[in-house]
């Protein structure tokens, strides 16, 4: 009996061996989309000095064309963004990403001492030289969302002549201020909930939170609504990292390598470096669109910043039944609102 017992033991732990050693290994794509003009691909393309990862896809790419950056710092949406934009992809085509030291754009023996929000505006920009090429449009639209609409500010600063227009989803703003309104949110929630423990625990942060030293904890924010309503973002990425064949686990273990070195460095910049302060004016259409619940980058610091930029013109739009994820929360709302905005967009530029 108990040489069975050792040898069961033995095929159980050889089985558990192949199941890592297929998951490390695997092959990774992205689903085909039917149709002869059609674009499904997911790729390593090695843009400004090092290679991302990019995935495009679209039911016909001579439609025009969207670059989504994603936030965190480091979390890339490529492991489950197919969940949300099947809609978008029947009008545009869409790019996403992993930025530099991300994702499947993290390399285990690359140095990333050198990271900061300009070097990924560089990245961005050069990303976009090539999907005009590639895709053979003269300009793109940019989505960033999160701490991706930090780098996309910039990038549109810096070179509008590259984009149709700019959408900020969840967009970055004053980080104290935003930071507060994240603390006073999460504050009251607990209060009314009776939760005293977190209401001493958030008190407790409210003078280092205001010194900009320090993020209201995301798992609070989280735990009273101020993160999402609709959906469970957490869990699409365990199933997305899981189920879905754009990543496997060696993938996985990249990604939370990628996490942990992108926030350390780039928070800490944009915490001491106001996007307040750093664009005030852009050349292009610009659109902030925020859910109305959203504390993870709040709707009344992101509504100062929109009330002093200056733009040709500019459109605050509030999701009014989602959180920082409104593009997902309320997809069909998103696709139908979108597709308003680049039609307008496209032909005030045509005129």
């Amino acid at each position: 009996m108990k040489r069975k017992s050792i040898k069961i033991t033995k095929i159980s732990t050889m089985i558990i061996l192949l199941i890592i050693i297929i998951g490390l290994l695997c092959p990774t794509w992205t689903p085909r989309i039917a149709g002869d003009n059609s674009i499904s691909t997911l790729e390593q393309v090695e843009i400004n000095g090092t290679n991302h990862e990019v995935m495009i896809r679209g039911v016909d790419r001579r439609n025009p064309v969207v670059i989504f950056v994603h936030g965190g710092p480091g979390c890339s949406e490529i492991p489950y963004v197919r969940k949300y934009q099947d809609l978008l992809e029947k009008n545009y085509t869409i790019v996403h990403y992993d930025q530099r030291g991300s994702g499947k754009s993290y390399h285990f023996f690359e140095d990333y001492s050198d990271l900061s929000t300009d070097l990924l505006v560089d990245d961005l920009l050069a990303l976009t030289d090539y999907v005009q090429k590639e895709l053979e449009q003269e300009k793109v639209l940019l989505i960033g969302h999160s701490f991706g609409t930090y780098i996309g500010m910039k990038a549109v600063a810096k070179a509008p002549d590259k984009f149709v227009a700019y959408i900020g989803i969840g967009q970055v703003a004053d980080h104290v201020k935003s930071e507060l309104d994240s603390l006073n949110y999460a504050f009251e929630q607990a209060k009314l909930a009776g939760n005293l423990k977190d209401v001493e625990r958030l008190e407790q942060l409210r003078s280092s939170i205001e010194q900009g030293d320090q993020l209201t904890p995301r798992e609070m924010v989280r735990k009273y609504g101020g993160a999402a309503r609709l959906i469970d973002d957490n869990r699409d990425y365990y199933t997305g990292f899981m189920l879905n064949p754009e990543y496997n686990l060696l993938d996985v273990i990249r990604y939370l390598r990628g996490v942990s070195i992108s926030q350390e460095i780039l928070l800490k910049e944009e915490s001491k470096n106001n996007i307040t302060n750093i664009v005030d004016r852009v050349e292009i259409p610009i659109y902030f669109v925020m859910g109305q619940y959203d504390y993870m980058t709040s709707v009344n610091a992101a509504r100062e910043y929109f009330d002093m930029l200056e733009a040709p013109k500019k459109e605050f739009v509030i999701f009014k039944q989602s959180a920082h994820y409104p593009q997902f929360e309320e997809e069909e709302l998103f696709a139908e609102w979108l597709n308003t905005t680049i039609v307008s967009n496209l032909s005030a530029q045509s005129e």
